[in-house]
């Protein structure tokens, strides 16, 4: 489990498998350890690195204001320090932001991208609709059953969730959040207010020698669809997948869906 130290920040990470270089970042409120559907499926043939980002988890930041650009130059140090000169980049929702900041600084180490779940403008994602602040608040309030079910409502989609045991999901979703999901570490408002003031705009026009995925969830709430069609138009060559009946968490509930795209998207890469 290697810890990162650079300029009062340490970062955790950790790395699995064997094969060509992967880089796997979070997004708001996750640990590392929620690409753990990925890692089990994918170490077979890569080289998967991740970690947790600054102030949640294992990793460690300081107080004050945080930024994308921030976490997009702990995701490089952290591939400095793996020895991996050039990667692979996997990011979902605000990972999925990070790794677009990561493949601007960093073009000519970035081998592929797959952006699943995600925007190129963070407002997109932090803007309260009726919808987010309805759940938002529920997330928030009420008894601590009554919000892990409303994070649920976030993440999967209405058929699935009607299909389970909301307690049992929740207990096994926990170890990949790294918390209880009737809790939301402190850390969340300043990643929210980070994404929020982000936004790659026309740069990503840079970005066209880069193989890239961009895969969206028909039913995500967080990231909606027209946000990762025009996040697909801005990158040249772009490729993009729309999930019919998918949500915001679709790389965990159904990984066997997500990981065959990762698959083929990183082999024809």
């Amino acid at each position: 489990m290697p810890t990162l130290d650079r300029a009062g920040v340490q970062i955790h990470y950790e790395i699995a498998g064997s094969g060509p270089h992967v880089l796997l970042i979070q997004g708001v409120g996750l640990i590392g350890e929620g690409w753990r559907p990925q890692i089990d499926a994918l170490k077979d043939a890569l080289t998967l690195t991740w970690f947790d980002n600054r102030g949640i988890g294992a990793s460690l930041g300081p107080p004050g204001p945080l930024t994308i650009e921030d976490m997009a130059d702990d995701a490089l140090a952290v591939m400095d320090h793996a020895g991996a000169s050039s990667f692979h980049v996997v990011g979902h929702s605000m990972g999925g932001v990070i790794a677009q900041e990561v493949a601007l600084r960093a073009p000519e180490r970035v081998r592929s991208l797959s952006l699943l779940c995600t925007f190129a403008r963070g407002r997109d994602a932090t803007a309260l609709t009726w919808t987010m602040l309805m759940l938002g608040l529920r997330t928030r309030i009420g008894t601590r059953t009554m919000r892990r079910r409303a994070f649920l409502e976030m993440v999967l989609p209405p058929d699935r969730l009607a299909s389970v045991d909301p307690d049992r999901t929740a207990a096994e979703m926990a170890p990949l959040f790294g918390h209880d999901l009737a809790d939301q570490p402190p850390i969340v408002m300043r990643q929210l207010r980070a994404m929020s003031r982000y936004e790659a705009g026309p740069r990503l026009g840079t970005l066209g020698s880069i193989p890239t995925l961009v895969v969206s969830g028909e039913l995500d709430v967080i990231a909606r669809p027209s946000s990762g069609r025009a996040l697909a138009a801005a990158i040249p060559g772009a490729r993009y997948v729309e999930l019919a009946g998918a949500a915001h968490g679709v790389p965990i509930y159904d990984a066997a869906v997500v990981n065959e795209l990762l698959r083929a998207h990183l082999a024809r890469a």
